[in-house]
């Protein structure tokens, strides 16, 4: 599991599963289960989200800056100002929407990964430490919040605009930013909902397990 970026293999075939018994095989879905759990709600991946969203946020400052002075400057100075500016911010805007969604990405393998393991057999005495209803809330709350300032910023603000007194170029630059923020913000909604759904789904039952080889003298169920 080293580095921390390489994500557990998904469960092996039936026919090629060597689990000496059923205990062995809990023990390694209950590991992997915390690995990818954490991999996929804890708390350094809302940090990182949030750092995402943040050198995006900076990136797109720096690009609306350069905007306003395309759209108020009235020399070459001015003009030069903005064209650097503007290359500053694609210098740091572009490489957080990669980020981004190179993070996206692995959210959905990291999600792929769950089904398949947490589909695997039923533990309930060990997936109870999976459920992290603290932590959930936490991504719901923050979440929701800042996609409701992105979305206030995204609509509210230039919808409030004066006409002469803020400019297109400020409008941009406020709607980017919340945007971006919208967009971080429904990120981390969804994943808390996905978690919850994978809790109700894998780990009370109502989805049916795989069925799994006799271990010696018959099936354990």
């Amino acid at each position: 599991m080293s580095p921390r970026s390489v994500l557990p293999p998904p469960p092996p075939p039936v026919e090629i599963r060597a689990w000496p018994d059923r205990d062995a095989l809990l023990a390694d879905r209950s590991f992997l289960l915390g690995v990818l759990v954490k991999a996929h709600l804890g708390p350094g991946r809302l940090g990182l989200l949030w750092l995402w969203g943040a050198v995006g946020a900076l990136g797109w400052s720096l690009t609306g800056t350069a905007f306003i002075s395309f759209e108020q400057s009235y020399d070459p100075l001015g003009a030069i100002f903005g064209v650097v500016m503007l290359a500053l911010g694609a210098a740091v805007l572009l490489p957080a929407l990669i980020l981004l969604v190179v993070g996206v990405r692995r959210d959905v393998a990291v999600r792929r990964l769950l089904t398949q393991w947490g589909e695997l057999d039923r533990d309930p005495a060990r997936d109870a430490g999976l459920r992290l209803p603290g932590l959930s809330l936490v991504w719901l709350l923050a979440s929701f919040a800042l996609g409701a300032f992105g979305l206030y910023a995204c609509v509210a603000v230039p919808a409030g605009a004066v006409r002469g007194q803020d400019t297109y170029g400020l409008m941009a630059l406020i709607m980017g930013i919340g945007f971006l923020a919208w967009i971080v913000g429904l990120i981390g909604v969804f994943k808390a909902f996905w978690h919850r759904r994978w809790i109700v789904r894998t780990l009370t039952g109502t989805a049916a397990p795989e069925p799994l080889p006799a271990w010696g003298g018959g099936a354990h169920r």
